[in-house]
């Protein structure tokens, strides 16, 4: 097979003799990954914004694997025990994952093997597409800038976004297959299908799974790049490439994607975006609030601000260098033009999309609002600042042999600077209510915790759930108000003195997916249910199918039973729109078995 001839600047290939620095360079940057981690280790108990909500959810898809549901879709411990349907439109890996680390590790370990795993991956990612460009040392350095960028640091340790964080390692492999050109002299299709669609399809697919934000930031810088290679290319392969490893990356993951945008229509996921303080027009870069709401908010966007200074200063300082040292004009080098410029785009791009005159594209193209922060597209900065200031750093083969070592010492001093500081600044003294082992006792209670706004089915008021609510509550009325407030509790309590229940019979099957209350009733009324009403719930009174159920303004569901015995059960099902994705992931993995046949005979040597 011929390959093009891959431009390289005049650097040295290796730090050591024979195939030692192969291995090298990866075992740097796991290195790199346990000291970006190690804060998270001496610095105790450890929490952030999201804490909370990734891990009541590994503790939630642990359970439910012990009832023997291999994909759940209900959060059953939220609001109280009545639940909410957050797994069907949160993306699935990072909660999969998180749950399997906890059949073999502490719980108390189980974030920071995850932070340690996303920061070394992100490393590894950053060195693999800078490798197609820079020699091993200086894709090693950029591969370890990139675990050391501020805004990987910040989203770590402060935020604790662990799905987002995996965009850090997802967005720099798309670069990498989305920019190859293996065949620059074959035809279109033979351009086209060189070995780099099925893993760009299998690339979008995972960003899809791990997380909204940033597989919405990847199809649109996977579009742009595609765009930009192909006039640099002068063909449409790297259009087609990407189309095509677009369309089954969405349709592979569609058992997902499908029923979360169906299903839209019966939860409140607007709220996720019409909060003051997630909307796009609040959190432009250095903005400055003097709404309430948004004070609190204001450190965070001070920070992320600070942040995105200084990694447009390192990208933009890396670009000036690099284009002054290797010339990224010279028309005699296209692999340098067809690979440097994509990537020095990118940060023009990211720029300008932080500031008000973009605001129009933010309107325009659909779901960018579902960002929620502009500063969010950091993620896709880091790659390339990395890797320009790798390659404007690093001496060059003419250098002076102690350049290299006192260039190696002066980043291991900033990477390790830049690492205090993070933890002196991100990591935050965690409240008792906040630690691993709270957390799952309050997981394990009765009581359960409250749920999310976005997650609430659309006619009811999560907020509205009292705690302490038995399994069912017998009443005359379907919209009997169960709960209890008082001048020291905003919170509705239900309590067994408040007589709002004529009996509360208990659950003999209680399972995440599955409901049965079998009890005899004193008389016709409503079976007020501990669980929140939402359409896939098939629920059935002794044997038969329940008619329309009335609509409460909690959410509860409430059942109209007759007097005497009386069996209730609820039962998880699959709706169309579940089914309909998972027909088409399956034609999606036929399709793409039949692309790596095609793939397969496209590369094969031809016969003169």
């Amino acid at each position: 097979m011929n390959l093009p001839k891959i431009w390289v600047p005049p650097v040295p290939r290796t730090w050591g003799p024979g195939k030692s620095a192969t291995f090298l360079g990866p075992v740097l940057i796991l290195l790199a990954a346990a000291i970006g981690t190690a804060p998270i280790l001496f610095h105790g108990p450890y929490c952030g914004d999201d804490f909370e909500f990734h891990t009541i959810s590994w503790f939630d898809i642990h359970q439910t694997w012990l009832h023997g549901h291999l994909y759940p879709h209900w959060l059953s411990s939220a609001n109280y025990g009545a639940g909410e349907p957050r797994f069907l439109f949160y993306p699935p890996l990072t909660w999969v994952a998180g749950a399997a680390f906890g059949f073999i590790l502490p719980w108390q370990l189980v974030p920071i093997a995850m932070v340690f795993l996303i920061l070394g991956a992100t490393g590894l990612a950053v060195r693999k597409l800078a490798l197609e460009a820079l020699p091993n040392a200086p894709a090693t350095l950029a591969g370890c800038t990139a675990i050391f960028s501020g805004f990987t640091l910040f989203t770590a340790y402060e935020r604790t976004a662990f799905a987002e964080l995996t965009g850090g390692f997802w967005i720099p492999l798309i670069l990498l297959f989305a920019l190859r050109d293996r065949n620059p002299s074959g035809k279109l299709f033979r351009r086209s299908f060189d070995g780099s669609t099925i893993p760009l399809t299998l690339l979008i697919a995972c960003c899809w799974l791990s997380n909204g934000p940033a597989a919405v930031m990847a199809t649109y810088l996977l579009a742009t790049v595609a765009l930009v290679a192909s006039v640099l290319m002068r063909s449409l392969a790297p259009i087609l490439r990407a189309t095509i490893a677009t369309l089954l990356g969405l349709a592979l993951p569609a058992f997902f994607l499908l029923p979360a945008a169906w299903e839209q229509r019966w939860a409140d996921l607007s709220a996720a975006v019409d909060y003051p303080v997630f909307q796009i027009e609040n959190n432009w870069l250095f903005a400055r609030h003097a709404d309430p709401l948004l004070m609190n908010f204001a450190m965070v966007l001070h920070r992320a601000s600070m942040l995105a200074g200084t990694m447009f200063a390192v990208a933009f300082f890396g670009m000036l260098t690099v284009a002054l040292r290797h010339k990224l004009s010279d028309r005699s080098k296209p692999f340098l033009r067809r690979w440097w410029i994509p990537l020095s785009l990118i940060p023009f791009a990211v720029l300008f999309l932080q500031f008000p005159i973009s605001l129009p594209l933010w309107n325009l193209l659909p779901k960018l609002r579902f960002l929620q922060y502009p500063w969010r597209w950091l993620l896709v900065l880091q790659a390339p600042m990395a890797i320009f200031f790798a390659a404007a750093v690093w001496p060059s083969s003419t250098a002076r042999p102690w350049r290299r070592p006192a260039v190696s010492a002066l980043c291991c001093l900033a990477f390790l600077s830049a690492t205090g500081y993070a933890a002196r600044t991100f990591l935050r003294t965690c409240d008792t209510d906040d630690t691993i082992p709270r957390l799952l006792a309050l997981y394990q209670s009765p009581g359960g915790h409250e749920g999310t706004d976005e997650y609430e089915p659309t006619g009811s008021d999560h907020w509205l759930v009292p705690t302490g609510l038995p399994d069912a509550c017998l009443s005359s009325n379907s919209d009997t108000i169960l709960g209890e407030t008082s001048p020291v509790q905003s919170m509705p309590v239900w309590r067994p003195g408040q007589g709002t229940c004529d009996a509360t019979p208990s659950a003999q099957v209680r399972q995440p997916e599955h409901l049965r209350i079998a009890t005899v009733s004193p008389h016709a009324g409503f079976l007020i249910l501990r669980l929140l009403s939402y359409p896939a719930w098939r629920i059935q009174i002794n044997g038969h199918p329940a008619g329309p159920l009335p609509q409460r303004d909690d959410g509860l569901i409430a059942v109209p039973v007759p007097q005497g015995p009386v069996t209730v059960t609820a039962d998880w099902t699959a709706t169309p729109d579940v089914i309909a994705g998972r027909c088409l992931s399956a034609l999606a993995l036929l399709l793409l078995s039949a692309l790596a046949l095609l793939e397969r005979k496209l590369r094969a040597p031809q016969v003169s």
